[in-house]
């Protein structure tokens, strides 16, 4: 004898769709795997060979305690390593290096370009960054060693970010943390020329930050509107990375 069967049948539950799919942030052609860029890894190649060119040369014509003192020198070994590592992951189809260590390297380099052509190619007696030195000339290894680190090295990285990295990949809170690599500087700068002789030549190496000359209000002054034209300058290249068109055209 069987059950009876019950009047009311209870509701069964819903059988589950497929899940909505929300709109990603990130539009699908951007997440693409790496890809074997051979210009770009012959490029970056040469940016670093012309940073480590003039940083060797700087170090053969001055004393290397003195010549590594140099924001200008410290930026390009820094631009050297970092281009070095990117063109060996664009030649072995490797992923690129995080936005905030190029972007640092590039930003560093750019300063030292503006700072040297705006505040020391034209100053007087004429900028060098050694000791005994002549003064700069043409065919004399001081300019070319100038030149390499201050101008062919620097732009040869504003171009590769131009017209072979990717943009939109630079981030606002980058600029804040880019700026605690020149603080550092200075802190480290001011430390060793205050324990340094005041008889000692070119105690101070930039003359714009000479406190045995202006005082170390006017220095400290010159150090602050230089830290905000960094940080602005740092602004600038985030809002150029989102605002230029991607130069890297990925297959799918």
């Amino acid at each position: 004898m069987t059950a009876p069967i019950p009047r009311d049948i209870p509701d069964l539950p819903a059988v589950p769709g497929p899940p909505l799919l929300l709109p990603a942030p990130v539009p699908a052609t951007a997440v693409v795997g790496p890809m074997h860029r051979p210009l770009a890894a012959v490029f970056r190649l040469l940016i670093a060979l012309a940073a480590a060119a003039g940083v060797v040369l700087e170090l053969l014509l001055g004393t290397p305690a003195r010549t590594l003192s140099y924001f200008s020198v410290q930026a390009n070994i820094l631009l050297a390593v970092v281009m070095l590592s990117s063109a060996s992951r664009a030649w072995r189809t490797r992923r690129p290096l995080p936005a905030s260590v190029t972007g640092a390297a590039l930003l560093y380099a750019v300063i030292t370009a503006l700072t040297y052509q705006v505040l020391l190619a034209h100053a007087t007696p004429p900028f060098a960054m050694t000791e005994a030195a002549p003064p700069p000339a043409r065919w004399h290894a001081q300019w070319t060693a100038l030149q390499l680190l201050h101008t062919v090295a620097p732009l040869a990285a504003l171009l590769d970010w131009l017209l072979l990295t990717p943009a939109a990949r630079l981030r606002l809170r980058h600029a804040a943390t880019w700026l605690l690599y020149p603080l550092a500087y200075l802190a480290f700068y001011l430390i060793q020329a205050a324990l340094r002789s005041p008889s000692a030549p070119a105690r101070y190496l930039y003359p714009f930050l000479d406190a045995q000359t202006h005082g170390y209000r006017d220095t400290l002054a010159n150090a602050l509107l230089i830290g905000l034209a960094i940080y602005a300058l740092a602004v600038l290249l985030v809002a150029l990375d989102h605002a230029r068109p991607t130069p890297v055209r990925h297959r799918g």
